[in-house]
């Protein structure tokens, strides 16, 4: 095992699997951590955790379990994976994590990096942009569950983690991968923990992939893994990866598309399909009346569906704009997302059982919620259907999923999850 990712929740884990995969390293992805007598062959596993936005503590126990589990298997690359948008609260759990782990393994530096310029995530000068627009001024300012206020990624460590932290600029990167090494054991000497990492290109990554490939631990989106990756393949014989797209590739039958996120793109990506597909909005009220018998109720209207085949899957969302958003946190608290991930987890279940086979779900918690339900295991990793959303297969039963995080995707998405029609 040559590359192990720790991912903070099951899109995240997805998409980093995705781009391992797409970029020269066959991956496996586990749910949760594994039995200590579970042996994989596969020369990176990612496991997903549900740690984003749990008590800091629950994040780092688990997260340590993970780091246990991957030590056993030889693995000697650990990767933290978070979000490409950085998002976590002012007291975690991105830093208590990254703490954690550094000390696990018994290191003094690591990396911060969530950059993915394919998606418009870009770094310049530590401050972490989306698109055109710094990180405080995106639609992720107004995440219901970790608003990101500051587009510094040096405070945002800093408040959260232990230790100092400061800047591999763009300058010292377009000088190569010695500029950078040069650059982190300079920053080690001095006694920093941390180190933020300018990117704002693929090429940036390549650079950087190659500078901390022999580090003990790396954390940041999957950009960086996937410069990672490629330095491995550059480093040895190419793996044929085809095998893997394969056993990944999604399965024939009935779908559903289920949205939880509340995204800008994910907004807009509702709007687009319900103009194509059966659609069905869920009420929070009902959510939080009774989540198991609405969800019973919501799996029977998908079931009901008369739809042709190689037709388009119908919705279930949760979807809302901002003003609905608020409005809903008013009404309702915390209880309303705690609600609508139950009654989605009920969805889940009654639809396996009424034969659904293909499930497209938009969010990161409403991915956790479905893929538990389903009781799934793990997954082999199939062909992107965007950049950071591949396809996956459950490795031990008859489900293809494609889990996406919020923003990610193009409008068409839902739709470009469809059978060929």
């Amino acid at each position: 095992m040559r590359f192990g990712v720790i991912a903070d929740d099951f899109t995240g884990a997805t998409d980093i699997a995705g781009f391992l995969v797409a970029n020269g390293l066959p991956t496996t992805q586990l749910i949760d951590v594994p039995a200590d007598n579970l042996t994989v062959d596969s020369e990176a596993v990612v496991i997903s955790l549900k740690s984003r936005s749990c008590p800091p503590q629950d994040a780092v126990a688990d997260s340590l379990a993970a780091l246990k589990w991957l030590q056993k298997q030889g693995c000697n690359r650990i990767y933290q994976k978070y979000c490409s948008t950085f998002d976590s609260t002012a007291k975690g759990n991105i830093g208590p994590v990254a703490d954690a782990l550094l000390d696990a393994l018994g290191s003094n530096l690591t990396v911060i990096c969530p950059a993915l310029p394919v998606n418009g995530r870009s770094i310049y000068k530590g401050y972490l942009f989306v698109g055109d627009l710094l990180l405080s001024e995106s639609g992720m300012r107004d995440h219901p569950i970790t608003p990101m206020r500051d587009s510094s990624l040096v405070r945002l460590m800093e408040a959260q983690a232990s230790g100092s932290c400061c800047v591999v600029t763009t300058e010292i990167i377009e000088q190569g991968e010695e500029a950078v090494r040069q650059a982190l054991k300079k920053a080690g000497d001095e006694g920093k923990r941390y180190m933020v990492l300018d990117a704002t290109s693929d090429h940036h990554l390549d650079i950087l992939g190659k500078a901390v490939i022999d580090m003990p631990l790396t954390t940041g989106g999957s950009g960086l893994a996937a410069g990672m990756a490629r330095s491995l393949r550059l480093s040895d014989t190419a793996p044929d990866c085809d095998a893997a797209a394969t056993a990944g590739a999604p399965l024939d039958g009935r779908g559903v598309v289920i949205s939880g996120s509340c995204s800008q793109m994910t907004n807009r990506q509702v709007s687009a399909y319900r103009d194509k597909a059966p659609s069905q909005v869920v009420d929070p009220q009902k959510c939080v009346a009774n989540p198991v018998s609405y969800g019973k109720e919501l799996a029977g209207w998908v079931l009901e569906q008369n739809v042709p085949q190689n037709g388009f899957a119908p919705m279930l969302y949760a979807t809302a704009d901002p003003d609905q958003l608020a409005k809903i946190q008013k009404s309702f608290g915390s209880a309303a997302s705690a609600a609508i991930e139950a009654c989605f987890a009920e969805v889940a279940a009654r639809l396996a059982e009424g034969g659904i086979r293909r499930f497209v779900v938009a969010g990161g918690e409403t991915s956790g919620a479905v893929v538990q339900a389903l009781g799934v295991s793990g997954f082999a990793i199939g062909p992107q259907i965007a950049p950071g959303v591949p396809w996956v297969r459950a490795l031990d039963k008859p489900y293809s999923l494609a889990l996406k995080s919020g923003n990610f995707g193009a409008v068409s998405f839902f739709e470009d999850c469809q059978p060929e029609q």
